[in-house]
């Protein structure tokens, strides 16, 4: 069951605990998605259906009326990830398992409010027993490996649970495992009770009580900024980054040292800061109409491509020429090759009707370049759709 954000989500909360400012930057900017977080969401809801059959909250009959329904509509199913979410639910049962008259709760809504103005999560598992209660998160992704150990998200998490099951047991310890199946990854991290609510009280409170005021600090960083829906814009992640301008107008000859080494460091943020920036400014011009002193948007380039290569093909065998310098493996030459091969004009004359050059996506380009700007919103979008 995917998550639905508070403004100060737990998912968010590495970002917000550190940069106090980013969740007032982020107000009115919509939320995005990708294909890689709806197969994480496929695999959350098979996986919590796997658990559901296993922990005997659902009989066996409907669990195959609704696994072999999700298997047959959901798009991102594979046997793939089958094998990855029954990893997953064996780690659970082992971890249920490991502990005396324990109890389980699925896609459990946790409230860590007391902490967090308005805040909650959904923790995919909780297990409750005397003395300890853990809380098991599934992350599906297969990127870089993410760590229980002071991960924040989790120990919110952690802290909700704690909350919600407090009043029926006496715990002593807080248990947060996060589970990366396909990276063969399961980390550990637990607390006493008492550690995690003084990290809440003195550390937590106080940081979510600024990002709610929209007060504090900035704090741009590759980590804070990465997932930021504010970092295009954001004169704090502009200024750190420009700090190398210091550099300007010196002979590299005269660079110390410390001076490269300082410009290395910074080299992999500054690059994604101005992928962040371009990509935020053509989706501007070409999605809004905003216009950027100095640039304008024009139609990309684009290759001509062959819309039917067995025709074209049969129409060179047809013309004599050899299969041996038409084609490479499993495929026709490229359009350079068969000019060269045919003759430019020939190839022109026999397959006009095979060729096209597809219109170019907008970019953003500088003014002087020689491409007319294209004429308003409607048209580039027109021309960027078909």
């Amino acid at each position: 069951m995917p998550e639905v954000h508070a403004k100060l989500s737990a998912s968010g909360a590495k970002r917000w605990l550190a940069c106090t400012q980013s969740p007032s930057m982020e107000e009115g900017l919509s939320d995005t998605t990708s294909v890689y977080a709806e197969e994480g969401t496929a695999a959350h809801s098979l996986a919590e259906l796997k658990l559901q059959h296993e922990t005997g909250k659902i009989t066996k009959r409907t669990f195959t009326v609704r696994y072999n329904k999700f298997k047959k509509e959901n798009p991102y199913y594979s046997p793939g990830m089958d094998d990855f979410v029954d990893e997953y639910v064996a780690l659970v049962l082992e971890q249920l398992n490991s502990y005396e008259s324990a109890d389980i709760d699925l896609e459990v809504r946790v409230d860590f409010s007391r902490w967090v103005p308005k805040g909650f999560g959904t923790s995919d598992v909780v297990i409750t027993s005397d003395g300890v209660i853990e809380v098991i998160d599934l992350k599906y992704g297969k990127g870089v490996p993410v760590k229980a150990d002071h991960n924040p998200q989790i120990m919110l998490y952690g802290l909700g649970a704690y909350a919600a099951y407090d009043m029926i047991y006496d715990f002593k310890i807080v248990r947060m495992t996060i589970v990366q199946p396909r990276l063969g990854d399961i980390s550990t991290y637990e607390m006493t009770v008492e550690d995690l609510l003084k990290w809440a009280n003195d550390w937590v409170k106080p940081r979510a009580d600024l990002a709610m005021r929209g007060a504090g600090e900035f704090a741009p960083s590759e980590e804070t900024c990465k997932w930021c829906k504010a970092k295009a814009f954001c004169k704090a992640r502009a200024e750190k980054n420009l700090e190398i301008a210091k550099y300007d107008f010196e002979d590299p000859v005269q660079l110390s040292e410390q001076d490269i080494a300082d410009i290395l460091g910074q080299a992999k943020e500054i690059e994604g800061w101005l992928k962040d920036v371009k990509e935020y400014s053509l989706t501007q011009a070409r999605d809004h109409g905003k216009k950027f002193p100095g640039w304008k948007l024009v139609e990309g380039r684009s290759n001509r491509k062959i819309t039917d290569e067995k025709a074209l093909l049969f129409i060179l065998e047809a013309e004599g020429f050899k299969d041996e310098d038409l084609l490479k493996p499993r495929s026709l030459q490229t359009l350079t090759k068969l000019e060269k091969t045919v003759g430019k004009k020939q190839l022109t004359e026999l397959a006009a009707d095979l060729i096209i050059k597809p219109e170019g996506a907008p970019v953003l380009v500088s003014e002087d370049d020689k491409r007319p700007e294209l004429s308003g919103l409607a048209s580039a979008n027109n021309d960027f759709n078909n």
